[in-house]
């Protein structure tokens, strides 16, 4: 699209001044501010600091060389120490619009796809989810989403918690404690609280801490009883899981728990001895890192001085296990900013046992959500949320709001466009902020139809289906035969704004922040807006109302295949 090609002919022109400098490294972004441009570049900055040249001079050499003719620029500018400002021709925008797959939004399949593995969600068996687990499984998917549109090959993983010391308090609530109609009532529910309760009764009752521990040994062992209660409690667990991830609209392509690599800890943990990379400490068996700065104090521990394994034996098997199975490029794992130190070292380790096995290993982290007084978001108990309650209240908040707004609807309708607006209103909230960043929950801010909100978004893209529904005609044919004119100002700033969809999803991958792609789209529903408000579009005379017709349709399809992009649906009525 348009900031490739000028990215194209930016770097033909370097190579002409630079020959030695990496093309891959010249990159175009949006300009700060519209009088400097369209676009800008400071790579030259950066280039020409590494090999010693002056940026200003270079840059002012590469602008010579950019075409002129025939160029989607109309002029290129150096400004300041060494920046490069782009002015794109009206007619290039035009065109760009014209001859471009609409569904597509103008973005290129990767010409070198990747493959991508996603590691996110990971519920622990046996517990509800709760309002904690909305951010790693919007986030998760969303990335994934993204990664797919952009042409990438990807594979989602949700590794569950479904092993550990807890089994063994649990089977011993199940074959003493357990109520029949509250499994299946509330499954989750009802195995939390066995859990708590033996939980409790193992600090001051020696009895049944010793029955716990005897019960968990079983069920390592394998003793058929306690396997069966255990895949039991796996079974009913995923049954409630996907029902939450339905509403969610979110899929996996793998779900492999922590059990699922059981059988190749005690290995591991004795090759890593073998090739002394780990050592025994204190009856525990450690990896040190005497060469990395930050990880010197912080050796990782892969077998506890009980001889039992833990999460890291499991991640570095589950690592292991994955580059074995697929030809991976990347693993992106997502989880909460309080896992930042185990991340650290599993990489570390993972680099030091298998250097000749090393896809790119990224750790997306993220704050923690917080209530309107500031304080984690919890119950007015204090209890955690279940994320099944927060969207209940969503969908029934949202039904309330679609009442108002078009009470004429049918029941079967307000119940749909009340999921879509609700759900969607959580997921953007969630997306919007920082991913680093604690981010505040509130149920007016996020349900509102004024300000950066799903609700928003949603209503701008309903509004152009609204339009579409007074004009009565044929819209496939109006695509077919008609072109996109852009005469008017505010028909210009929704397209500059329609042609940056590529560069907001770029930025978006770049720092795996879909924060990115939330601005682009505000924006470019206020652009949108704008446009309603200064010039009329069925009003219009008959070739200007067509062409604006097309270019409000353009837009609502961006607006809607954005936020598809996020993981949330739209509605032609709300």
């Amino acid at each position: 699209m348009l900031f490739e090609r000028i990215e194209e002919e930016l770097r033909e022109a370097c190579a002409q001044v630079c020959p030695d400098w990496p093309p891959e490294e010249l990159r175009i972004r949006k300009c700060p501010s519209p009088r400097f441009g369209d676009y800008q570049s400071n790579s030259i900055m950066a280039l020409a600091k590494r090999s010693g040249g002056q940026a200003r001079r270079i840059a002012g050499e590469i602008a010579e060389r950019m075409p002129g003719a025939g160029s989607v620029c109309r002029s290129v500018e150096v400004a300041g120490p060494g920046f490069l400002n782009f002015r794109v021709r009206d007619q290039a925008v035009e065109d760009c619009l014209n001859e471009s797959d609409p569904e597509r939004c103008l973005v290129e399949p990767a010409s070198v796809p990747r493959t991508v593995l996603v590691d996110f969600s990971s519920p622990n068996v046996a517990k509800p989810m709760h309002v904690g687990h909305i951010r790693s499984t919007n986030l998760g998917d969303c990335l994934a989403r993204m990664l797919r549109f952009a042409g990438h090959r990807v594979i989602t993983d949700n590794h569950i918690g479904d092993w550990g010391t807890q089994f063994g308090k649990l089977i011993v609530g199940w074959k003493t404690d357990l109520e029949a109609a509250a499994l299946e009532w509330d499954a989750l529910g009802e195995l939390e609280r066995l859990y708590r309760q033996i939980n409790q009764r193992c600090e001051t009752e020696p009895d049944t801490l010793r029955r716990s521990r005897e019960e968990l040994v079983a069920l390592q062992r394998g003793e058929a009883a306690n396997r069966k209660i255990w895949r039991r409690m796996i079974e009913l667990s995923r049954r409630q899981f996907d029902e939450l991830y339905s509403r969610l609209g979110v899929t996996f392509d793998h779900t492999l728990g922590e059990s699922f690599y059981n059988d190749r800890l005690q290995d591991l943990v004795e090759e890593m001895k073998s090739s002394g990379l780990a050592q025994e400490s204190e009856g525990a068996v450690m990896v040190f890192f005497p060469e990395a700065e930050d990880l010197k104090g912080h050796p990782a521990m892969i077998r506890k001085s009980d001889g039992a394994s833990n999460y890291m034996t499991t991640d570095l098997a589950t690592l292991e296990y994955r580059c074995r199975q697929w030809p991976l490029d990347e693993i992106v794992y997502v989880t909460d900013g309080r896992q930042q130190l185990h991340f650290r070292q599993l990489f570390g380790v993972w680099r030091r046992w298998r250097q000749n096995e090393i896809p790119k290993l990224t750790h997306v982290w993220f704050g923690s959500i917080m209530g309107p007084d500031g304080k984690p978001f919890k119950t007015r108990s204090g209890g955690t949320i279940r994320l099944a309650e927060l969207l209940n209240e969503a969908e029934e908040r949202a039904r309330k709001f679609v009442e108002t707004k078009n009470p004429d609807l049918k029941d079967g309708q307000k119940r749909k466009i009340a999921a879509i607006v609700g759900i969607g209103a959580v997921k953007y909230a969630d997306l919007l902020s920082n991913r680093q960043s604690d981010y505040v929950f509130d149920w007016d801010t996020l349900l509102s139809l004024k300000g950066n909100t799903a609700p928003y978004l949603q209503y701008a893209y309903t509004r152009t289906c609204g339009i579409f529904r007074k004009y009565g005609g044929d819209l496939a044919h109006l695509r077919e035969t008609k072109r996109i004119r852009l005469e008017h100002g505010e028909e210009l700033d929704l397209a500059r704004q329609m042609i940056d969809f590529p560069l907001a999803l770029r930025a978006a991958l770049d720092e795996y922040r879909p924060n990115y792609l939330c601005s682009y789209l505000y924006d470019l529903a206020g652009r949108l807006a704008q446009l309603y408000e200064n010039c009329p579009i069925l009003k219009a005379a008959a070739e200007t109302r067509d062409s604006r017709l097309l270019l409000v349709d353009r837009a609502g399809t961006m607006i809607r295949q954005g936020l598809a992009l996020l993981g949330i649906e739209v509605s032609d009525r709300m």
